[in-house]
This record gives structure tokens, C-alpha cells and sequence, in this order.
């Protein structure tokens, strides 16, 4: 996983105004996946980015939880 696909995220969430960080990178994208399924739920994201950030996230957790 790249920073860049973090930053897909992120960008997605700045266009409705959120941003997010704790200090914690686990932490912010538990709270990164939080903000975008209220979002999507609300369809104000399409099925196609929730799903793409929905692995992306995935993926960046993993990944973590692998470096500790």
C-alpha cells in the first residue's frame, strides 16, 4: 500500500469537510473507515469509492498491525 492511496482517502473526506488525525495512524483510519460509511449511508459518496477506500483502509490496517 502506497501513502498515496491513504491520501485518496483523506482527500475524498477533506471535499465534506473532515479531517482526521489523532496522532495515531491505526486510530485515524478506524476513524477514517467510521466517517466514510456514515457518509456512504447518507449516499453522499458512490458505491465505487466506499468500496475502493473500503480496501485501501483494509489494506493500511493490516500493514500496520503487521509492523508491530
Amino acid at each position: 500500500m502506497s501513502g498515496n492511496d491513504v491520501m485518496f482517502v483523506r482527500d475524498l473526506l477533506k471535499q465534506f469537510g473532515t479531517f482526521i488525525y489523532t496522532g495515531n495512524q491505526l486510530d485515524d483510519l478506524v476513524l477514517m473507515e467510521l466517517e466514510l460509511q456514515d457518509l456512504y449511508e447518507y449516499k453522499m459518496v458512490s458505491d465505487e469509492d466506499y468500496m475502493k477506500t473500503k480496501l485501501i483502509l483494509s489494506k493500511a490496517k493490516r500493514e500496520l498491525e503487521k509492523q508491530k
